[in-house]
């Protein structure tokens, strides 16, 4: 490997703002802002809007759309096309 080319691969908090939820990881991002964790030390701390924590796929709370509605107007719509 090069040397000097690589950023750096450090401790980082990346907290979910739908959930609360805060996950402590190692990543190459950085940032200005801190918070201090479990264990007593300050990390860099990187707030994303959805994470497994909220995610409705990992969460078992996906809604299920209404499927007989959307083909009833797709039928609507085109029932006279190509006539």
């Amino acid at each position: 490997m090069k040397s000097e080319i690589h950023p750096t691969y450090q401790a980082v908090v990346f907290r979910d703002l739908a959930s609360g939820e805060s996950f402590l990881t190692r990543s190459t991002l950085s940032s200005t802002k801190t918070v201090k964790w479990e264990d007593g030390q300050e990390y860099p701390v990187f707030d994303v809007e959805i994470s497994s924590a909220s995610h409705p796929f990992y969460t078992g709370k996906q809604r299920i759309m209404d499927a007989a509605g959307r083909v009833e107007r797709f039928n609507a719509r085109y029932k006279n096309f190509g006539s």
